[in-house]
């Protein structure tokens, strides 16, 4: 499969069930990501900094509003883990598990129930080996890419008791639940909840989704 992306071609290979089984096992034990607290003024004051900037950019809005002016404070780029929230605030850059681990924290900070979402996302090999040169050239784990499929995480915001729609903090948006395949399309995900007494499953878009397993799209 061609495509074209920035004006350039992309060549896209097909994902076949042995590289999705490959990639599910790859990432079978990764845990969402979340980020440490010292136990001291320096984490606490950071979360309030965090709180008190969405509250002042939400303006009066529906607290179902994406935090969008996390993107336009931090680039999208390597971390280092483990991360805690004084760390996090300072950086210039974010990966995609620090982003969904802040953007929880607003959701639910805002008194809207949010769980962890992990994808399985396909790219072409060219996107996922200039990734893998960036992060290798930080102090970061690449581990998240394999072949031309990446692992990401989101928020799965619920809107209902039965219903959530997925927010992507890395890309600012809400997520399509309808997936045609091909280049930054989502082939997987696994839901985790975060909060006690919510049990599931929720209804994505036409798709019931369970929580706590791999669920091929």
């Amino acid at each position: 499969m061609n495509l074209v992306v920035d004006n350039q071609p992309v060549r896209m290979e097909n994902v076949t069930d042995i590289d999705l089984r490959a990639a599910l096992a790859r990432w079978r034990y990764s845990s969402p990501s979340v980020i440490a607290h010292h136990g001291k003024p320096c984490c606490a004051t950071a979360r309030e900094w965090l709180f008190a900037t969405d509250h002042s950019q939400l303006n009066g809005n529906h607290k179902l509003m994406g935090p969008r002016w996390l993107r336009r404070k931090y680039n999208w780029g390597p971390s280092q883990w483990p991360m805690t929230w004084c760390h996090a605030v300072e950086q210039d850059d974010l990966d995609c598990g620090a982003l969904a681990a802040i953007s929880r924290e607003i959701f639910t900070a805002r008194s809207v129930v949010c769980h962890s979402v992990q994808l399985v996302q396909q790219y072409s090999e060219d996107t996922t080996s200039h990734w893998s040169a960036k992060w290798t050239n930080h102090p970061a784990s690449a581990h998240w890419i394999s072949g031309g499929m990446i692992y990401h995480e989101a928020c799965g915001v619920q809107i209902s008791s039965s219903e959530m729609r997925i927010w992507d903090p890395s890309a600012a948006c809400w997520v399509n639940p309808k997936q045609f395949g091909g280049y930054g399309s989502i082939l997987a995900l696994r839901l985790t909840l975060d909060t006690a007494g919510v049990a599931g499953p929720f209804t994505w878009g036409h798709r019931e989704v369970p929580a706590g397993e791999w669920h091929v799209l």
